[in-house]
């Protein structure tokens, strides 16, 4: 990994809801105790992301003590109008994130935007002002916050605890523009957190995956995507 396509950033909210997508189907939704890889890779894209490249995600550290909190919703009910519903957040959380971007080879009409140089100097300043896009942790109902920082700095509320192993949990999505298979893949895994660190695994590396539907990647080419050059232009780089 080179230091010019990495990135380290703490994200924090006063709730987060990290749900397995496969039972979002129903009207109950409880939370994960631990963040996603696929939630950390959304937080990432909406500090910076262009489908030039595939944001991978490294470590997360767990600053503050895992604590849950049930609320009463009104989501919108698929017939209509609104139902009730019981939603399962966390509550009060902070992360360390330590993520890279790589080339995404399955885009080879984006070769000429592979400029790494200004897309770290865009990804610097967008992180610098607390992400491109509004971040959230898991849903749209938890709004979070994003700055700079180093990974491992500080204290942490799980530092020395040792290790604690969690079941099957949901990783991410594969995305046939990332994967070049057409079609649209959930993965799986089972993570360990140690002392309040958790290893992400490679998404090549997950070994449990389930299909979920065909799909075809949306192609780009001349004209229709923004180059880094005239954005970091723009954005004064």
């Amino acid at each position: 990994m080179s230091n010019r396509n990495s990135i380290e950033f703490k994200v924090w909210a006063r709730h987060a809801l990290f749900t397995d997508p496969l039972t979002r189907v129903g009207g109950e939704k409880c939370s994960y105790h631990l963040p996603t890889y696929e939630a950390l890779k959304g937080i990432a894209k909406s500090i910076y992301w262009k489908p030039t490249f595939i944001w991978v995600i490294d470590d997360v550290r767990i600053i503050k003590p895992i604590r849950t909190q049930t609320k009463g919703t009104k989501p919108l009910d698929y017939g209509g109008g609104n139902t009730l519903a019981i939603y399962t957040f966390l509550s009060d959380v902070e992360y360390q994130v330590r993520a890279h971007f790589e080339w995404n080879t399955h885009r080879p009409e984006l070769k000429n935007d592979q400029v790494d140089g200004k897309h770290f100097s865009i990804l610097q300043r967008m992180l610098e002002r607390g992400g491109r896009q509004d971040i959230f942790l898991g849903t749209r109902d938890c709004q979070g916050y994003v700055e700079p920082c180093v990974f491992g700095s500080g204290m942490g509320h799980y530092d020395g605890a040792g290790e604690v192993t969690y079941g099957l949990s949901f990783h991410g999505f594969d995305y046939p523009d990332e994967t070049g298979n057409p079609v649209l893949q959930a993965r799986f895994w089972q993570p360990t957190m140690v002392d309040g660190y958790i290893k992400y695994p490679r998404p090549e590396a997950c070994v449990i995956r389930k299909d979920i539907r065909s799909m075809t990647p949306k192609k780009f080419g001349e004209g229709k995507l923004q180059g880094a050059v005239l954005l970091a232009r723009e954005l004064g780089v």
